[in-house]
């Protein structure tokens, strides 16, 4: 008896604060209002090259879950992005984020990242992908799902081709086109 005395007094209490909650809440303070956007939209194409650096003293991708090339091998990186093909190019900025072995093949990736700029105009600027990347495929598309500071409000894409690659220790060069629509 005194158990279903303290559900029912319980239950009373729970449908008072139900009932009552909405009228506390302030109705005529904004939480948002409309902006008319007067910027115009610029479309901006970067080129540049991603160095994923598995192997050596100082890799730029370090697999922390799985085996690297099987299904669910998982990694981080901090790759440099630099002007031209070869490693000691200038440096524009950095990929920073993940890939992980995402189908059962092991034919494609998921890639998790910001393009990061140092230099130049888009210096402090990033770009985020998120999307498939089969990277048995000569070219690559991924979605531009994001960006910050100039690339604010991003969208578009990037198209990835691999112009070297090391079966041995795993380390790619890969040419990134990217096409972004921001403000």
């Amino acid at each position: 008896m005194a158990s279903f005395i303290t559900c029912t007094t319980l239950f009373t209490l729970m449908i008072f604060i139900f009932l009552i909650t909405p009228s506390l809440v302030v109705t005529d303070a904004k939480f948002s209002e409309p902006k008319a956007s007067h910027d115009v939209e610029k479309m901006s194409h970067l080129h540049f090259y991603f160095h994923d650096i598995l192997s050596g003293e100082h890799p730029t991708a370090i697999t922390v879950a799985g085996r690297k090339s099987k299904f669910g091998g998982t990694a981080i990186i901090d790759d440099p992005l630099t002007e031209g093909v070869k490693h000691g190019s200038k440096v524009v900025g950095r990929a920073q984020g993940m890939y992980a072995m995402s189908s059962l093949d092991a034919s494609s990736l998921l890639m998790v990242m910001n393009f990061e700029f140092t230099e130049g105009k888009y210096n402090g600027s990033s770009l985020s992908v998120l999307g498939r990347n089969p990277f048995l495929e000569t070219v690559r598309e991924m979605p531009v799902v994001g960006g910050s500071g100039l690339f604010r409000f991003a969208r578009g894409y990037a198209l990835a081709k691999t112009v070297r690659y090391n079966a041995g220790t795993g380390d790619a060069v890969v040419e990134y086109n990217v096409f972004v629509m921001h403000h």
